[in-house]
């Protein structure tokens, strides 16, 4: 009496769960015709059944179907405990066990299932277990349209696929396809470690390519990548996003047009109008712009090109701009207090601070040491001074000029005000140094040459000063020069103003830039090159000569001796030099 009960419990359950497949399978268009097509009218064969019997009072039309019940139609073969057929209208009810296959490469399982022979239409509840392939999906009421294969759900559901799972609200999946569509509420993890968290995503199981609209956040490992259109490789771990996608890691920052990640390679590249923004050190921020760029998480690498520019913002100080042909940033000590930068431009740089400015092929800026190096034909301006040379370095603290270095082919030229004197000074190798960025002291080591115009204290000039010596020092107070030092055995001439020969007055490499200094953070995108007749020339570097050393004076049983000390070059140093006062120092 129980069992009969329980069957009729359930076929009372089955007329409402038809009610239910009838609204949902016959949508109706507005002049009354259903929207899908049906299947070719094949009749629902029963295979087996331990009892069968009919009782109108419990299933009005349907058999009953009691223990290991096996049912086809049309290629679907069906196991369950119990079912109801209805003959009539081609359907049944199956209880208990349910397993629905499909060839060899589909299947369905939950506690129950309704399923129409006509429509080729099933719907699965509770504990509902659907597989193709490799690909399984989990809900507690699915949809099955076998004409169109197409399994659909809306009271959540979950799809795992390899190491992808993907969760959501709604859910479609197409078996010929092997396509999925995720709407509302959707998550997809894979490996257990990266995240994607959106409300629209397209999944293919064959490509493992995900493709999201809408609002998505990407989290992998210490990035997080948010976007608005982009797809993502559950195998490779690539991502391509577009509609202005923005890359996090670790204190940077990378924003393009569209992106390209590789998380297991740690690069990504944008492109159009990126902007790369590291502030992972506190006292020094980088940015670097441009219409390509990528960034090496690996490396520590990032380079932008196309209309690239840099900005260095140091604590205390103005920001520097940096503009060249590429420019590329390294980070060092990432995961250390004590990380640093260094920025290489390269070529046709521009560089513009409030408080100095450049022009040169190639420069690398080094934060730790606060260095900046021009290379090949550069020119440093600093107020209405100009320094050029074959290499020209700027150390600096948090807000200034510390010092200036210039070697080979050294000119210093200061515009005077209100006139058209120039102070000079050149030689092979010149200091200078700041307090406060003011020039306090000038240096200058071989084939020193100045040519000085000292300021009365009404503004006039009344004579100046021509200087030759092997070395040279001027001081320098109110920018006005103090005292200078020549020697040894220096060649000095004074000259009444307007009354020096030509070449007193100007140095032999005199040359006045100020046609090609960047004037704002702007200008440094419009180059402004020397001509060619003003370019330095090429100054090659002597080596010491090699040591020819007599093998019978110069050998031990160890093999030969090292020449001595003195026939070695003296080692170079690029750390500023403190000035030492001079015994022999000339006041003016």
């Amino acid at each position: 009496m129980k069992k009969h009960h329980q069957i009729r419990k359930k076929v009372w359950m089955g007329f409402g769960i038809l009610f239910l497949f009838l609204i949902q399978t016959y949508a109706f268009t507005p002049n009354g015709t259903p929207k899908r097509s049906t299947a070719k009218d094949e009749r629902i064969q029963i295979h087996h059944a331990d009892r069968l019997f009919k009782d109108i009072t419990i299933t009005a039309d349907g058999q009953v179907l009691v223990g290991n019940v096996h049912i086809t139609h049309s290629g679907m073969r069906l196991k369950c405990d119990s079912a109801v057929f209805y003959e009539a209208s081609n359907s049944f009810m199956a209880y208990g066990r349910v397993r629905f296959t499909q060839g060899d490469t589909l299947s369905l399982k939950g506690d129950s299932i309704y399923y129409d022979g006509t429509s080729q239409f099933a719907q699965v509840f509770q504990n509902v277990e659907m597989r193709h392939h490799k690909m399984t999906l989990y809900t507690d009421h699915l949809n099955y349209d076998r004409i169109t294969g197409r399994g659909f759900y809306d009271v959540g559901g979950k799809i795992v696929d390899g190491k992808a799972v993907l969760t959501s609200q709604q859910g479609d999946y197409y078996t010929a396809s092997k396509e999925a569509e995720f709407y509302e509420d959707v998550l997809l993890v894979n490996g257990g470690k990266d995240s994607l968290i959106t409300d629209t995503l397209h999944y293919d199981t064959r490509t493992k390519w995900a493709h999201a609209k809408g609002p998505t956040n990407l989290l992998s490992g210490d990035s997080h990548i948010y976007t608005i259109d982009g797809t993502y490789n559950t195998n490779s771990e690539r991502a391509h996003l577009t509609r202005r996608p923005q890359l996090f890691n670790k204190g940077r920052k990378l924003v393009g047009d569209s992106i390209s990640y590789n998380k297991k390679e740690g690069f990504c590249e944008a492109f159009d109008n990126i902007v790369f923004t590291d502030s992972s050190d506190n006292n020094n921020k980088n940015i670097l712009m441009g219409e390509y760029g990528y960034y090496d998480d690996i490396k520590g690498e990032a380079m932008a090109t196309k209309r690239a520019l840099g900005k260095n913002f140091s604590r205390n100080a103005d920001t520097l701009y940096v503009h060249a042909d590429t420019l590329r940033l390294y980070s060092y000590n990432q995961k250390t207090d004590s990380a640093y930068r260094v920025l290489h431009g390269y070529f046709r740089v521009r560089a513009y601070r409030t408080d100095v400015q450049a022009v040169c092929d190639s420069l690398v800026f080094n934060s730790k040491i606060k260095k900046l190096t021009l290379y090949r034909d550069p020119i440093a301006w600093t107020e209405q001074r100009q320094i050029l040379g074959e290499e020209i370095n700027v150390f600096s603290n948090d807000s200034t000029i510390d010092s200036i270095y210039v070697e080979r082919q050294a000119l210093l030229v200061e515009a005077l005000p209100d006139s058209t004197l120039y102070n000079q000074v050149s030689g092979n190798l010149m200091m200078a140094y700041f307090r406060q960025g003011e020039l306090y002291q000038s240096k200058v080591d071989g084939n020193a040459m100045l040519i000085n115009f000292p300021m009365e204290k009404d503004s006039s000039f009344l004579y100046h000063n021509y200087c030759e010596a092997a070395k040279l020092r001027v001081d320098t107070e109110r920018r006005r020069m103090k005292r200078f030092w020549a020697g040894p055995n220096p060649i000095g001439k004074t000259y009444p103003i307007g009354m020096a020969p030509n070449e007193h007055t100007r140095l032999p490499n005199f040359a006045w830039f100020d046609y090609i200094r960047p004037l704002s953070p702007e200008d440094v995108f419009e180059w402004r090159g020397k001509t060619a007749a003003a370019k330095l020339k090429h100054i090659p570097r002597r080596q010491a000569p090699l040591q020819s050393l007599e093998k019978a004076s110069h050998t031990t049983n160890k093999g030969v001796a090292p020449p001595p000390s003195d026939a070695l070059p003296s080692p170079s140093t690029d750390q500023p030099l403190s000035p030492t006062p001079d015994s022999s120092e000339k006041s003016e």
